[in-house]
């Protein structure tokens, strides 16, 4: 299973070690999924780890550690191999485009997000898109038939 994740759900798995995003942790852990990233997406992270998360920061090493964490979950997608042939949906959060347009580029199964301007996509439009777009507790439910054999 292929998939991408939006900002907020990468914060969840790095920083914020939220529960919804430990199905998807054990996907990829056991090789059942893999996670795909792009120069736009990494770009932003970097941007977002810098952040304050309310009365927390993190630190630069703590970002350079949250970096390197991902580079070694995810793998690198080129915009080289997008389908011309689907024609995508304009997110009203044209920041959130960058996703839509890799899902495409890396032929994901799902694009994996808590973000409503990327959710309002799922399933509407003439064309359906060739990707699911998915919260992470949805994916966890797909995922959960696969991994409680375990």
């Amino acid at each position: 299973m292929r998939l991408v994740l939006d900002t907020n759900v990468w914060l969840d798995w790095l920083v914020f070690d939220e529960p919804a995003v430990a199905p998807l942790k054990a996907a990829v852990a056991a090789g059942r999924a893999a996670v795909f990233i792009d120069a736009g997406v990494e770009a932003e992270l970097a941007r977002v780890l810098a952040y304050p998360f309310g009365s927390r920061s993190l630190g630069a090493q703590a970002q350079a550690d949250a970096l390197a964490q991902c580079a070694r979950i995810a793998r690198k997608a080129g915009v080289e191999s997008r389908k011309a042939e689907v024609l995508l949906p304009a997110c009203s959060d044209p920041d959130d485009q960058k996703f839509l347009e890799l899902a495409l580029a890396c032929g994901a199964d799902y694009l994996v997000t808590r973000d409503a301007a990327l959710l309002e996509l799922a399933g509407h439009g003439t064309r359906p898109l060739p990707y699911g777009i998915v919260t992470p507790a949805q994916l966890g439910a797909v995922l959960k038939p696969v991994t409680s054999d375990e």
